[in-house]
């Protein structure tokens, strides 16, 4: 498969770093093209347009920031959606909105091409290795021509069923990511009120009850005091506000879903739209006079885990996949 990336961002350059890196024929797009000289150096095409890369790939992957800019990629007069024909595949990986994703996905139906929503998910730091996890929105028959593909771009690979069903258990599995992100923030700045010791409190968590991969990567890059784990507080906003949408389109009255907007709209109020989202440890350490530091933490997360051939998820029920406890 001859393939075209558009959005070289902290997500999309991981992913189609990881293409490159695996001599996949690779044709990329951003409207920052020095993002892309990388790429270029390193045998990738550049596509002058949208409809362009769509002309000359098999498959075309949108990775970018919101379902505005997405839409604008794809419909404009020279966007991908000009430069479809049967045969072609378009991937959408971004976190986006899932009726915005059908939509523009009845379109490239239209076109003759086949649509599929694959949101990655589990940190920059898995993206850059290709151990990513890859949830697929699409009918069956699509999803096994972009298994092979969506192997090399992740390690764990799940078909979640038809087109915007990827999408919208994405933005349910970052609003409980970012709900875990706030109570660690409560849970480590009540720690450094009680005298504990942070590294000690942070191990004892991780070998907890109280665990998760949320723990394990953000509260080391909080307690360095870097807080970067490349997601901002803007992408945060638009996450959880779209799995808020969700909730309300069915009818689900959620209790801790508004909370965590409010309490992201005053962090981003406070620090700016494109502060690390980890800060948001920041109203409560400026709240306590407090500092949550620790030494022997890593500034940014890397994965140490050697990158391998990836492999579809099966869930229970559904093959031979067994989940112990």
């Amino acid at each position: 498969m001859r393939v075209g990336f558009i959005g070289l961002g902290n997500v999309g350059s991981k992913l189609a770093g990881s293409l490159l890196r695996n001599d996949i024929p690779l044709i990329v797009r951003d409207l920052d093209q020095a993002l892309a000289e990388p790429f270029l150096d390193g045998g990738a095409q550049w596509a002058n347009s949208p409809a362009e890369m769509a002309e000359a790939a098999d498959v075309i992957i949108t990775c970018l920031p919101s379902p505005k800019a997405c839409a604008e990629v794809m419909e404009a007069e020279n966007g991908v959606i000009a430069g479809l024909k049967p045969g072609k595949i378009w991937i959408e990986m971004s976190t986006t909105d899932f009726q915005e994703v059908q939509r523009l996905g009845h379109k490239v139906a239209q076109a003759g091409a086949d649509p599929a929503d694959c949101p990655v998910s589990g940190g920059c730091h898995r993206a850059a290795t290709g151990n990513i996890a890859i949830l697929a929105g699409c009918e069956r028959p699509v999803f096994e021509k972009i298994l092979p593909l969506l192997t090399v771009l992740g390690r764990r690979v799940l078909h979640s069923g038809s087109l915007g069903s990827a999408s919208k258990i994405k933005v349910m599995t970052n609003y409980l990511a970012t709900a875990n992100l706030v109570t660690l923030c409560e849970a480590l700045v009540t720690a450094q009120q009680s005298n504990l010791d942070l590294a000690t409190v942070y191990e004892a968590i991780r070998i907890s009850s109280g665990n998760s991969f949320v723990h394990e990567t953000e509260s080391q890059v909080i307690l360095n005091g870097s807080r970067d784990i490349n997601f901002t507080m803007d992408l945060v906003l638009k996450d959880i506000g779209l799995f808020q949408s969700m909730a309300d389109q069915a009818g689900v009255p959620l209790e801790i879903s508004p909370q965590l907007i409010k309490i992201f709209e005053d962090g981003q109020a406070r620090f700016g739209e494109r502060e690390w989202s980890p800060n948001i440890i920041r109203r409560l350490e400026e709240a306590c006079g407090a500092q949550v530091l620790a030494e022997g933490f890593p500034a940014q997360m890397h994965d140490d885990e050697p990158e391998e051939p990836g492999y579809e998820v099966v869930p229970p029920g559904k093959g031979n996949n067994a989940y112990e406890l």
